[in-house]
């Protein structure tokens, strides 16, 4: 028998986590510099679309904006904890050496890192998930890029 709260659940909606659940973790993955908080944090946003779901005109922008906010908020909190000698979990894997040059990013120039080159988004939708200008993004990212390319050649 099936479950009764998933077949409550719009088809689209369904149809949109299997889609976009393994990007989204690895968004927020990248985003919250390794956090393994950001499966949950992934899965938070995608509860926060389900409730507004009627009214979502564009899911993948506004789950993708969700994302971003959600790690935006997780990384401000982490900041506090360690600010407050709050022990903060790390994790290893396969692409450690480039999380690692990430994670050393301020949060701004770290989300127009991911959302372009890991998510692939032109610039003007990295302004619009971001909330500021196109010319802020095209900067950022300018900067962000020559940084990067310093710490790498070292």
């Amino acid at each position: 028998m099936a479950d009764p709260v998933v077949e409550a659940w719009p088809e689209e909606f369904v149809e949109l986590y299997r889609a976009r659940r393994t990007s989204m973790v690895r968004l927020a993955y990248l985003l919250t510099a390794g956090d393994p908080a950001a499966e949950e944090l992934v899965q938070e946003a995608f509860l926060r679309v389900r409730s507004h779901w009627s009214e979502v005109a564009q899911p993948v922008p506004y789950l993708r904006t969700a994302v971003v906010n959600a790690c935006r908020n997780q990384t401000r909190r982490r900041g506090i904890e360690r600010r407050h000698d709050v022990p903060v979990e790390t994790t290893e894997g396969p692409d450690v050496a480039v999380r690692m040059v990430i994670a050393r990013l301020p949060e701004r120039q770290r989300a127009v890192v991911v959302l372009r080159y890991f998510e692939d988004l032109p610039e003007a939708e990295i302004a619009a998930v971001l909330g500021c200008s196109l010319s802020a993004v095209k900067s950022l990212l300018h900067r962000t890029v020559r940084e990067l390319r310093e710490v790498i050649e070292r």
